[in-house]
């Protein structure tokens, strides 16, 4: 009878330690079931990268294999638009908001954006359990990336940093918080194993990492690989594609990478004199950085997400910066934020394969100056209209379209589009209206009229001398 009470108790024992084992089990499973449910974003931004200087898109002077690749295996898209200078273009990718809302119409301006008053990605995502890290240039953004959201950081001050400046003061990076001298390192090499550290002590999280590159920022460089005499820009390009590839090993030798959304995008059109090789085809393309021609705006988009996105597409459907915070907040599965209003819209339905509801429209602005375009038409600011079947190499001005049935309902279409944005009733560029550095251009005009004002005097002095 004793032995048979004791079984009974060992027994009862066994079951409950199983079941207290498998329900931890159960716990574990769930949460890994947790985690593969929210896929990780990195987001690849290259600086001054325009779709001239990606083999992908048919660069005529550059080399960019693992750039390409991820566009083979993904989706490219033809028509995606960001606004044609650094700062006002990455306030507009973070924020899912167009200038004329958040003030950030030109590079000055983009200082004024408050944490009490703009909400961006890494906040979004910070509701559905994500953490962020922003790696790179913060740009002409203000006060630091922790300050709007960011869980962790590295940033170099203002744009271009690859090596230490040599006979001036030392360069300095700020990594979460702490000022750091970059020596005799290349900063580029910095982010990537700041990079690959972060990654690895957050593997077991869904994470977003907003990875601003520095290339092909000028001054151009040579980088660690660069020969006597070689092409320094044709260097920086396909060390950037480099630094992609260790990015996706680090990935898989992790395994994450089939549980992660990447996208390589460009924050504007090529910059200055590069512009001129950053053709397709061997033709020029139409604009660049800072101007309000198809280029300036006109960026690489290529999204890749394993087992999700199918390989080997090219879309011709429209997307804007704007619409990178709704797409986002939809694969996290996280709420938009209802302080604002949000510009963008998601297409992750269209990533996927689905319909959904694409773009008509894109917008884009930059200082003074906008238009909004569909896929055949532009109407700018000045009520200019342009037959766009040509671009990215052509865009002409249709000067009289009252006899043309297509441009007239195209006029009147974008013209209503235009007129529900109201951009001129937002806030407007307090300088040149150019979207440039305004103090420096009010710098220049004072100096221009110390100079004018000083001319005018010796004028004055050889009148009296001369009397």
């Amino acid at each position: 009878m004793k032995k048979s009470i004791l079984f009974l108790i060992l027994l009862v024992s066994m079951l409950y330690s199983n079941s207290q084992v498998g329900s931890k089990t159960d716990a574990k499973s769930n949460n890994n079931n947790l985690k593969k449910s929210k896929p990780n974003i990195i987001y690849i931004l290259a600086d001054d990268l325009g779709i001239g200087d990606v083999s992908a898109y048919g660069s005529d002077s550059n080399h960019t294999p693992i750039i390409d690749q991820l566009a083979k295996t993904g989706m490219r898209f033809n028509h995606a638009y960001t606004a044609p200078l650094c700062g006002p273009s990455r306030a507009l990718i973070l924020t899912g908001r167009y200038a004329f809302r958040t003030g950030a119409v030109n590079q000055d301006m983009c200082a004024n954006i408050k944490p009490s008053e703009e909400v961006m990605i890494p906040t979004v995502l910070k509701t559905a359990g994500y953490v962020s890290s922003m790696i790179g240039k913060w740009g002409q953004l203000p006060l630091n990336p922790s300050d709007f959201g960011f869980d962790d950081y590295i940033r170099f001050k203002g744009s271009g940093v690859y090596w230490s400046k040599e006979k001036a003061k030392a360069e300095i990076y700020t990594e979460n918080g702490i000022d750091k001298e970059l020596g005799k390192n290349y900063m580029p090499d910095l982010m990537h194993t700041h990079l690959v550290n972060w990654i690895s002590s957050n593997k077991n999280k869904p994470f977003f990492l907003y990875y601003s590159l520095v290339q092909v920022h000028g001054l151009i460089q040579p980088t660690p690989e660069s020969k006597p005499g070689s092409d320094l820009y044709a260097d920086n390009i396909a060390y950037m594609d480099k630094l992609v590839g260790k990015l996706l090993k680090t990935l898989d030798s992790l395994h994450l990478r089939e549980n992660t959304l990447i996208v390589f995008m460009g924050d504007n059109g090529s910059a200055g004199p590069y512009a001129k090789r950053a053709t397709i085809g061997g033709k020029p393309l139409s604009g660049k950085k800072g101007e309000m021609l198809e280029c300036g705006g006109l960026v690489p988009a290529i999204f890749n997400w394993p087992g999700k996105i199918k390989t080997g597409q090219v879309t011709n459907t429209l997307i804007d910066a704007s619409d990178l915070l709704p797409t986002f907040a939809e694969v996290a599965g996280a709420q938009l934020p209802t302080k604002n209003v949000i510009d963008g819209q998601s297409f992750l339905p269209q990533l996927l394969g689905n319909k959904g509801k694409p773009r008509d429209w894109i917008f884009c602005e930059l200082g003074n100056k906008w238009f909004v375009r569909e896929d055949k038409w532009k109407l700018n600011r000045e009520d200019e209209l342009f037959d766009m079947s040509k671009s990215p190499f052509e865009e002409i001005l249709v000067s009289n379209y009252s006899n043309n049935k297509e441009a007239t309902e195209a006029h009147n279409r974008l013209k209503l589009v235009l007129a529900n944005l109201n951009p001129a009733a937002g806030i407007l560029d307090d300088a040149d209206g150019s979207g440039r550095h305004g103090n420096k251009v009010k710098e220049r005009e004072a100096k221009k009229k110390g100079i004018e004002n000083e001319g005018k005097k010796k004028k004055n002095v050889n009148k009296a001398d001369g009397d």
